[in-house]
């Protein structure tokens, strides 16, 4: 009677943690009104619990238990309440015959109920029985499949993009790799609230050590939960003090197969529309989905322009700051006049002027990206141009900075990856700090460590600076140029994919045989 009394309260029918803890590690009663009665306890104050007890022709009670809001309710009650109010059912050892419904699982423990319960799925009680059953009917809230806007690709690619939950994500994929050794591991993460991670790879293709890897990170993780992919990465990444990112996210199917077949193993987090991919390299994330839908010498052409936007936004501040402070005598005569004439009113040294204004670009930036769409590009387009206009008519900079500051923007922009966007944005500012204590030796310096620092990295095992260190002069046919696809008939050394050769070149040579 006390716990009917608390329940009918709204108050907790625990006195302590410990006495709802210590239901999870028994096993159900074969009388389900004792097994409602715990229900109850387990689910205290959870409104969207929901409780459906029926009678059978046999005379057994039984009692249908979901978390409105995750379950399909026509499943519910065409493929399970139906049959159980009009089907035939007397066979005591034969449980699953009191439902029509594909995927049944009996579960004992209370443990295995609360989870299932959370996840969208319905258990099912009938007296007398010392099991329950596990109906699969999940149905949440989910969006239709759209285009992503971090990818867009230019000319004919998929126009799909992933969404928040995993079945969907890993049917996309399957399209595109209908092959039965596209294999899916599944895992599970968190303490508090359970997550699906399923592994996807190709099973005579992948590097089997990577693959071994992550899992083991993986199930090494104890957290509440994950509540996105960037979470993920960041406890399953090799060094997490590095500002390059060593997985890559991509929200595109057609992206996350090509990996696959390289030899790459595809991490697929429920909840989330990123799909992780591992193991990276440092040229990998300067590849994009339209570098091969388009002729490969205008192809080759953009990943050069993406390598050169990579240095450009990195060293063209820092360069600025070497060249006024230390090295203006390499300056023409007539071009150092000109920046004396812009600078005359600046009163800030070239480090301040530049720092200044990288702030205010970053600002900008996130607050086109944080504000609506419309809003967003008026104060990204607009908002540069009077901030720059007004500082250079107030002396504060110099109108060769602000043309330094549009060119260090525009070739960030040509990075393809938001991830490799981010670390650029970092290293920036050491780099200019360099500039302005030593120069031309700080810039050489800063770009010596930069070098070391990549080297030094690794992804799964994999080493980051691959194909050029170690050297792989077969990888170079899609590094920094991108050559004709039928030149490519091997598959990227520098993973270490169990099989190199690609299945279609093979096949061509036991035909011509």
């Amino acid at each position: 009677m006390s716990f009917f009394r608390s329940f009918l309260r709204g108050k907790p029918a625990f006195r302590s943690q410990k006495q709802a803890d210590d239901i999870l590690y028994r096993e159900i009663d074969p009388s389900v009104s004792v097994n409602l009665q715990q229900v109850s306890r387990l689910f205290s104050g959870i409104p969207e619990l929901t409780t459906r007890e029926i009678s059978l022709k046999t005379g057994q009670k039984a009692a249908l238990v979901y978390m409105d809001g995750l379950v399909d309710k026509t499943v519910i009650n065409t493929d399970i309440l139906r049959p159980l109010l009009y089907g035939e059912f007397n066979q005591k050892d034969a449980l699953e015959s009191a439902v029509a419904i594909g995927q049944i699982k009996k579960v004992r423990k209370w443990s295995d109920i609360e989870q299932a319960l959370l996840m969208g799925k319905s258990i099912l009680f009938i007296d007398g029985h010392d099991s329950a059953l596990e109906l699969e009917t999940q149905r949440w809230p989910e969006r239709a499949i759209e285009e992503p806007q971090a990818e867009l690709s230019v000319k004919s690619g998929a126009h799909q993009g992933f969404i928040e939950t995993a079945g969907q994500n890993i049917a996309m994929i399957r399209r595109y790799i209908p092959s039965r050794e596209l294999k899916v591991k599944e895992l599970m993460v968190g303490e508090r609230g359970r997550v699906k991670i399923s592994l996807l790879y190709l099973a005579d293709v992948v590097n089997q050590q990577a693959l071994q890897e992550v899992e083991s990170r993986i199930t090494s993780i104890h957290v509440d939960t994950i509540l996105n992919t960037g979470e993920l990465e960041e406890l399953i990444e090799d060094h997490p003090y590095t500002p390059f990112p060593q997985f890559a996210i991509t929200e595109r199917p057609d992206t996350a197969a090509s990996h696959l077949l390289q030899g790459r193993v595809a991490i697929v987090a429920d909840r989330s529309p990123g799909v992780l991919i591992g193991p990276m390299t440092f040229s990998a994330f300067f590849q994009t989905t339209d570098d091969y839908n388009i002729r490969w010498l205008a192809a080759s052409f953009i990943r050069m322009l993406h390598f050169a936007g990579f240095v450009i936004a990195i060293f063209t501040p820092a360069f600025y700051i070497s060249i006024i402070s230390f090295h203006y005598e390499v300056i023409p005569l007539p071009l150092l006049l000109s920046i004396a004439e812009s600078r005359e009113r600046v009163p800030f040294p070239p480090l301040v002027e530049a720092v200044l204004m990288e702030i205010v670009l970053e600002m900008l930036r996130e607050a086109g990206v944080r504000l609506p769409g419309p809003i967003g590009q008026t104060i990204g387009v607009v908002g540069g141009i009077v901030i720059g206009q007004a500082a250079v008519q107030a002396g504060l900079v110099s109108n060769i900075m602000v043309i330094v500051v549009s060119i260090t923007a525009i070739a960030s922009f040509i990075v393809p990856n938001v991830e490799m966007l981010h670390g650029i944005r970092l290293i920036r500012f050491p780099m200019m700090l360099l500039a302005a204590a030593f120069g031309a030796v700080g810039i050489i310096s800063g770009t010596m460590a930069l070098v070391a620092h990549l080297l030094s990295l690794e992804s799964l095992g994999v080493p980051y600076s691959a194909p050029i260190s170690p050297l792989r002069l077969s990888d170079m046919k899609d590094t920094f140029v991108r050559l004709p696809m039928r030149m490519m008939t091997k598959r990227p050394v520098s993973i270490r994919p169990s099989q190199l050769q690609r299945q279609g070149d093979r096949r061509k040579r036991r035909e011509d045989q």
